[in-house]
């Protein structure tokens, strides 16, 4: 019997509030709603509702929120054997406004985020096997102990043949200016096996105006796939050979757009690895299955995108299969 390989998801674990009322600046939102958030939680959520083992890493914090969000992981199934709780950070906090069509504006409270507070010697009881993939984002790379904890977890699951996956995730709020988080993300693309990256992000990274041209210079150090994903226009796929695939987007009224990328990546990566990749197989698997891959994503980003909340929105596999036949009919 083959052993289903496990999605470790590292990075932030924090608090989204949510607008009660769309089309509101965030300065007159009047009241909002808690839900667990945070992309690399989104994504290790969505990938443990469609039948994928996922593992999270990260450090919480011993308060209220904490509590909530351990408790908001294990609901949804994601292993949480590996997460640290401590008392010395709080759990991070996100405010974002909705407008009308369910665009975000983020206002973040985490410069004592626990989550940054994850050290190297915080993993070393992992153990990663050869076929395992490693999803991380940007935004627990600023300066930090859990920047140099996502440095070696990736040298250690590379050692073993594992799949490393990087989802940009532009924040920029968090980060002192707009230049440091680029060359962050430009440090770290070079570690990715795959990276995903939106319409909206392309440019800010590569800084280059010719999205051909931009999307090539993605493909440096280890990266084999780059997936390009346009909202509502859908994905393509493209391969370090050249060749690209494109997946048309589905037509859904937007409600909240927050986790919909996540949800996207999640359902890409969980769909992945029940093909049994492998590092070496990569971008065979794509090659060969892209048309499967680029469907089950988009709908699991649409449907996210449908409803109001990251976590909660995140639809279970089947629910997103009858989706695609429906749409298909």
């Amino acid at each position: 019997m083959t052993l289903l390989k496990k999605i470790f998801c590292i990075g932030e674990a924090l608090i989204d509030f949510i607008p009660i009322e769309k089309d509101h600046a965030l300065k007159d939102v009047a009241s909002f709603e808690r839900v667990a958030g945070g992309a690399p939680m989104n994504v290790a959520i969505a990938v443990a509702k469609y039948g994928g083992h996922a593992v999270m890493l990260t450090k919480l914090a011993n308060d209220s929120f904490g509590d909530y969000l351990f408790d908001i992981l294990q609901e949804n199934g994601v292993d949480t054997g590996h997460i640290i709780r401590c008392d010395d950070g709080e759990t991070g906090l996100a405010f974002v406004s909705v407008d009308a069509s369910g665009e975000r504006d983020f206002s973040f409270y985490r410069k004592n985020a626990a989550d940054l507070l994850l050290a190297p010697e915080d993993m070393q009881a992992i153990s990663f096997e050869q076929g395992d993939l490693l999803h991380f984002c940007s935004v627990d790379l600023v300066e930090s102990p859990m920047k140099q904890t996502h440095g070696e977890v990736i040298e250690a699951i590379r050692a073993v043949g594992g799949i490393v996956s990087f989802d940009p995730n532009v924040r920029l709020p968090l980060w002192p200016n707009k230049e440091l988080c680029r060359q962050t993300i430009l440090d770290f693309l070079p570690k990715a096996d795959i990276v995903k990256v939106s319409d909206e992000e392309l440019h800010f990274i590569t800084n280059i105006e010719d999205e051909a041209e931009a999307i090539r210079s993605l493909f440096v150090g280890h990266v084999q796939v780059v997936v390009y994903t346009k909202g509502a226009a859908g994905a393509t796929l493209y391969l370090k050979t050249g060749e690209a695939f494109e997946g048309a987007g589905f037509q859904i009224t937007v409600s909240d757009t927050t986790g919909a990328g996540d949800a996207f990546i999640g359902g890409f990566l969980a769909e992945l690895l029940s093909l049994n990749v492998s590092l070496k197989q990569l971008d065979t698997i794509i090659r060969s299955h892209h048309q499967q891959l680029l469907t089950f994503a988009n709908a699991s980003g649409a449907l996210t995108a449908s409803v109001k909340g990251a976590i909660h929105a995140a639809p279970g596999r089947k629910h997103v299969l009858t989706f695609i036949d429906t749409q298909r009919s």
